[in-house]
């Protein structure tokens, strides 16, 4: 398919700052030239977009601030068929979800560690590519991913259902688990520092549409003693704290900003007020997404994308804010919305590659 125009970008930019300083000034909470951004898709609406611009490289074509660099779940060995096993040896089924998949198997059927055995946290399959990275992104905001960083990680080795048992039933293992994850985490941190890398992120799901899994008392209990720990050697380091959870968990952000995170993604619309949590947070917490995915982006007319595009930047103009939809963005989206939210923000006075 023939190359398509590249998205039109505004002709001016009154600060001279890399996008890399850029995010820099929103973490320390002043205002920017203009509103960063950087955005996330699965494989099917990345598809999509390659096919529309006939061009690979959709990070650097987007100019996205942020480069990921690292590999947050390793090498994964296809099984045969739609069957995936990542390096801790759990087994996903990809038939349905091929960007992640669903757990077919437990690596802790019993409330025990038992024999198992983490991979090597400094194995090369998470580290490989960030030289390259680096060096093909040089300008922007270099993160660390670590994806699965805990809860998460818990219940893909010991079934979810399992481990909300545990946290009653056997909270003497659940402390064992999550306290070895912790572990391994921190050795990969450590590791990951010996890059020039400025941020890690940490990638665990806690939220629903309306409140958290496992409730307050036990996620004060069980998951924010580890979580210090892992935020304290980030800080350590001198790197900031970025922390990725789905789902309705505004009733943390005070506990989260004094366990020392610095920004918090994806900050769904369809289960927080987005913009007053701007407002009330914004000198404490940098946010980052925000735009429906649930909602306007795969269901709204391109002039309702746009529209909720532009309420965004306007949020973000006085800092605290990363433009980015809530989540990476599904393949039921329409080609033109996806063109839509990329072209209002790319045409932003004080932009220009």
């Amino acid at each position: 398919m023939a190359a398509r125009p590249e998205p039109t970008v505004a002709p001016r930019r009154d600060v001279a700052l890399t996008k890399r300083e850029v995010i820099h000034r929103v973490l320390a909470h002043e205002r920017p030239p203009y509103v960063p951004w950087s955005f996330g898709f699965t494989l099917e609406a990345r598809e999509k977009l390659e096919d529309h611009f006939g061009h690979l490289d959709l990070d650097r074509l987007l100019h996205a601030h942020l480069v990921w660099a690292g590999d947050p779940a390793g090498a994964f060995t296809n099984l045969g068929g739609d069957f995936y096993r990542d390096p801790f040896g759990v087994v996903w089924d990809r038939h349905i979800d091929a960007d992640i998949g669903m757990v077919a198997n437990l690596q802790l059927p019993e409330a025990r560690m038992g024999a198992y055995r983490f991979p090597n946290p400094r194995d090369g399959v998470f580290f490989d590519d960030i030289p390259e990275m680096l060096a093909r992104r040089p300008d922007c905001f270099r993160v660390f991913p670590l994806g699965f960083s805990l809860y998460e990680r818990a219940w893909t080795l010991r079934g979810m259902e399992n481990l909300m048992m545990d946290f009653i039933e056997n909270p003497g293992f659940v402390r064992e688990l999550l306290h070895a994850i912790a572990d391994f985490n921190l050795a990969q941190v450590q590791h990951a520092l010996d890059y020039e890398i400025d941020a890690v992120c940490f990638g665990d799901d806690w939220g629903q549409q309306h409140g958290l899994q496992m409730g307050p008392d036990l996620w004060h209990e069980f998951i924010e003693p580890e979580l210090k720990r892992m935020y304290a050697a980030v800080h350590a380091g001198g790197k900031k704290v970025f922390i990725h959870s789905c789902g309705d968990v505004d009733e943390l952000f005070d506990d989260l900003i004094a366990d020392g995170v610095n920004c918090f993604n994806p900050f769904q619309p369809e289960v927080m007020d987005v913009h007053d949590l701007v407002r009330r947070y914004r000198k404490k917490i940098t946010f980052f997404g925000g735009l429906s995915t649930q909602r306007t982006l795969p269901y709204g007319s391109t002039d309702d994308v746009r529209a909720e595009t532009r309420r965004l930047i306007e949020l973000g103009r006085e800092g605290g804010y990363i433009l980015a939809p809530a989540h990476a963005v599904e393949g039921d989206v329409p080609l033109e919305n996806l063109l839509a939210f990329i072209e209002e923000t790319l045409a932003q006075p004080g932009f220009r590659p």
